[in-house]
């Protein structure tokens, strides 16, 4: 009789909790919603995240409000939001180096497959070779032929050690043959500074901070990284278009949310990020920085995942890549 009476406690127990789950997830959200982003504030996946906290404070009736913790190429971050409860109330806003760092770093804080659930891959920008308008080459054949007549004298500038547009530089070195040195800088800001001051008269950077130096003629863009030309720069062809194929590279935006979060919450997220990237001024917004919109599901962004760590780890081997100390 006991043995009965434990066991119908124990249903009745698993019964209540499941139902007050259920309610929890059918309520969410009822309080302020923490977004991480493991990057300084400015850069492409900061001005991402705040734009979409914006649409989902409005449609979902509470506060999406975004917090930077950059450092360690955005590890410090992604540690942080692997700690967080898997309830739906702190979600992490991240770039191409979440899928980059297993292969840069000798330890990382997180494992990409177990640690956390995809929500979506919302958008992505280009990377964009671009170069000081003084430097003589005007197109990518160009800039290949010079520098292979000029092997060690000229160098490139990129967001950091390990960020896509350093792997786009490289890849770039690697399947033309060319002789130019890496300079990494803290984020794209100082980078395309470098490039607008001429110090390192080359750089591959993501798109979305270098649109309006590119429109207003003080940096010159040779091609984007993306199988496709970009909408905020249509004239600017393609790697492929140039006559240099397979070196295609983007920097994601994607969304993901701690590993048992409960899927209700994380489709409803992904429906809600996918309806505020389609409306109008969120729309054009996106656009005029540089950013496509995606908005895949949670599946596919979990392929995506999988496919991409051994395609760059291919490359960070390849190049000898080591991560900042």
């Amino acid at each position: 009789m006991t043995v009965l009476l434990r066991a119908l406690a124990s249903v009745l127990l698993m019964f209540v909790s499941g139902a007050s789950h259920a309610q929890d997830t059918k309520a969410y959200p009822n309080r302020p919603v923490h977004i991480i982003v493991p990057f300084a504030a400015g850069g492409p996946t900061d001005v991402f995240a705040r734009l979409v906290a914006e649409k989902l404070s409005q449609s979902l009736g509470q506060q999406f409000y975004v917090e930077d913790q950059p450092g360690a190429g955005g590890n410090i971050g992604m540690g942080r939001a692997v700690r967080a409860a898997p309830d739906g109330y702190t979600i992490l806003f991240v770039s191409t180096s979440f899928i980059v760092n297993p292969s840069l770093y000798p330890q990382i804080p997180y494992d990409p497959f177990k640690d956390f659930a995809p929500v979506t891959m919302a958008a992505f920008a280009p990377n964009v070779l671009v170069v000081n308008p003084t430097l003589p080459a005007k197109d990518v054949k160009e800039l290949v032929a010079f520098l292979k007549a000029n092997p060690g004298k000229y160098s490139y500038a990129s967001a950091g050690v390990g960020t896509t547009p350093h792997l786009s530089g490289e890849l770039f070195k690697l399947r033309e043959g060319v002789d130019l040195a890496h300079v990494p800088f803290n984020g794209s800001g100082p980078a395309i500074t470098s490039v607008l001051g001429a110090h390192t008269p080359i750089g591959f950077t993501v798109l979305t901070p270098a649109v309006q130096h590119v429109k207003s003629g003080t940096l010159r863009a040779l091609a984007v990284t993306t199988p496709r030309r970009s909408p905020a720069l249509p004239e600017i062809p393609t790697l492929a278009d140039a006559g240099l194929p397979d070196q295609e590279a983007d920097t994601m935006q994607g969304v993901l949310v701690p590993a048992g979060t409960p899927k209700p919450i994380i489709e409803l997220l992904q429906r809600e990020i996918v309806k505020a990237m389609a409306t109008p001024d969120a729309s054009e917004k996106m656009a005029t920085l540089g950013f496509e919109a995606v908005g895949s599901t949670s599946d596919e962004f979990a392929v995506r995942i999988k496919t991409e760590i051994p395609k760059w780890q291919k490359v960070i081997e390849a190049a000898g890549i080591k991560a900042a100390p």
